[in-house]
Order: C-alpha cells, then structure tokens, then sequence
C-alpha cells in the first residue's frame, strides 16, 4: 500500500474538513471558531456526504474544544468502517470554558491526546493522526517518531502527518508509516514547494484552505461583515484573506479575475476552485468546510465535473500573473500556529 491515504485511481479525492462543526472557541478573547452551529445540522450534513460517496472527514482535537470531534464520531456510528477519520493534536485546551490554554508537542502528550480523541470519536483507531503545531523544530518533531510508531504498531492509528506550510519541516517526522502534509491550498494561494516535496515522497497533500476560507464562494462581496464570534471578524494574525472582519479586496479583485474559468462547463464558484486544485496535482486531496447539506451537496457535485484542464490552469496563471499584486500583509504567507 502506497503512503498515500487515498487509493490511485481516475476520480478526484474529496474530504470534509470539520473545524466549522465544532463551534464556538476562544484562545484568549480571540475566537477561533466560525460561531454557533447546530449539531443536527452538523449530523445531517455528515450523513449527506456519506450518501454521496465522501469518505474522508478531516478534524481536530482542539475545534470547538472536542465538540467537533464529538459530533463527527456521533454522526459516523455504524459507518466507521466506510470512512477514513483524520484528526490532530498539540494544542492543549480546556472543555469546559472551551478555550485554548497552551500546547504541548512532547511524547508524553502524544499518546493521551490520542485516547481522548478516541474517547471523543466513539472509535479504536484514527486513520491519519497529524501534529497541528506547525512551526516546531524539526528535532521535536523527530521526538515524537518513536512513539507515533508505537501507535501504528498497537493499531490505534494507522498513518500519521504534519498540518504545516513549512515545506522544510516534515521530513523530520517522515517515519515509516507518515502518509501526509495538511497544507494550504487554494486557486488563489499555490503552494509548488509543498507539492513538489509531497509528489516527491507519494504523500498525500491534504488541502487545507481549498476556498480560501470563504473566499472562493461568491456569497463574500466588498460590503460583506463577519461576526466578530467568528474567526474571521476577529482575526488573528495567520487569516490572510479578511481584514477587520470583511474580504480583502486584493483577494475579491483575484477571485474575480478567474470566475470566469473556474465557472466554465456548469460549474459553480465553489465547484471550480476544487476542481483547480485536483488539476494542480494527483496528490491533492481537498478538504472544503461546511455547515450544512447544501453545502456538502455543492462541493460533492464537483467530483461530476473533475479537473479543471490544463489549458484552464496556465490562463489561470497568466491572468493571476497580472491582477494588482496583494499588498504585503495579504500576501505574506503567514506562521500557522492554531486551527
């Protein structure tokens, strides 16, 4: 079996990034959830997606503070063994006042954040389990090799990776069974140094970010205000796309200047930018959020569509090649150090 989470084959892969699901959380006053959620709604939406043929749901201990993990393992009972669960842990957090109070990226913690998200899960073992800390020195990161291949020995996990935009960095924890790089991704945002390293290695990209947090919907104009509960209303250093809890226009005016292609053959918006990210690389595999079944509904139906062409993609770049240049703070790829 290849390291790759997803088997090689003619269709494009599609997960569902569950961090949305998890509700409200803070790290300090800083939320860093996208605001309230209805856990009915987070179930119904999961059982759609199984219904249309996604397998792969993507989370992480810390979103919601356990809630998201709670409500994906509730909504998987009796389908565990038709899908493929990712979380992570390194953020240290308290459920109660549902905040982030720390991280902890030693061996010792590896393996009790493990059983908690099992606990939270309802499950025996998780199929990717990633470090969600992505700024550590490589020598932690090598640290905790050992222990990750105890896991995968004793059948709790069965791949483990690293959610980093540091292309320098995994390497360090490639053991035998390391599978994956969560990174982001999107039409607007490339990342050619992670994809060269993860096609190099047959590791599967997990494409985090792949509608750039919003952006890629058309739903998000120049008059658009977020709640300053969610995320992006109240940003914290590393969302790159909004300012002061509306889109960038830097990033509208990028956006827009694609439509057109990423909208070609039936396409919504939203159906277009999945599909760039599955012609920019076979390793790719996207994981957009949601909140509910039309949501789900709208990223699954790109998988009707496929890839965007090769043609599509070089006029992509040629017309992002010359749109206004992002200014500085917008394009600076920024230090991921939380969800």
């Amino acid at each position: 079996m290849k390291h790759r989470l997803t088997a090689e084959s003619a269709a494009p892969a599609l997960g569902m990034g569950c961090w949305a699901i998890g509700g409200p959380f803070w790290s300090g006053d800083k939320p860093f959830g996208w605001g309230s959620v209805d856990d009915a709604e987070s179930t119904a939406a999961i059982r759609r997606a199984l219904e249309l043929g996604v397998t792969v749901f993507d989370t992480a201990d810390v979103y919601g503070a356990g809630h998201s993990e709670r409500v994906l393992g509730s909504a998987l009972a009796g389908h565990r063994d038709e899908v493929l669960i990712a979380t992570k842990w390194g953020n240290v957090f308290d459920e109660t006042s549902r905040r982030i109070v720390g991280r902890d990226t030693t061996p010792g913690y590896l393996r009790p954040a493990l059983e908690a998200s099992l606990r939270r899960l309802g499950t025996d073992h998780v199929d990717l389990y990633q470090l969600h800390v992505g700024d550590v020195e490589s020598g932690v990161a090598q640290d905790l090799v050992g222990t990750l291949e105890e896991l995968v020995a004793e059948g709790k996990i069965r791949f483990y990776g690293w959610s980093t935009d540091k292309p320098s960095l995994p390497d360090a924890m490639a053991g035998p069974r390391f599978a994956a790089v969560q990174h982001e991704l999107n039409v607007l945002r490339d990342a050619p140094e992670m994809l060269s390293l993860t096609g190099r290695n047959g590791w599967t990209s997990v494409c985090r970010g792949p509608l750039a947090m919003g952006m890629l919907s058309p739903k998000y104009t120049s008059g658009t205000r977020l709640s300053r509960e969610d995320v992006r209303g109240d940003k914290p250093e590393w969302v790159a796309y909004f300012q002061d809890g509306r889109p960038d226009q830097s990033w509208l005016d990028r956006r827009d200047a694609v439509r057109d292609i990423l909208t070609s053959g039936g396409r919504s918006l939203v159906q277009g930018a999945l599909a760039w990210i599955w012609a920019r690389a076979p390793q790719c595999l996207p994981i957009p959020g949601f909140r509910t079944a039309a949501q789900v509904e709208e990223n699954a139906g790109a998988l009707a569509h496929g890839a965007l062409s090769p043609a599509d993609l070089r006029e992509i770049d040629r017309i992002l090649a010359r749109t206004t240049p992002l200014s500085a703070s917008s394009a600076e790829t920024p230090t991921l150090k939380a969800p």
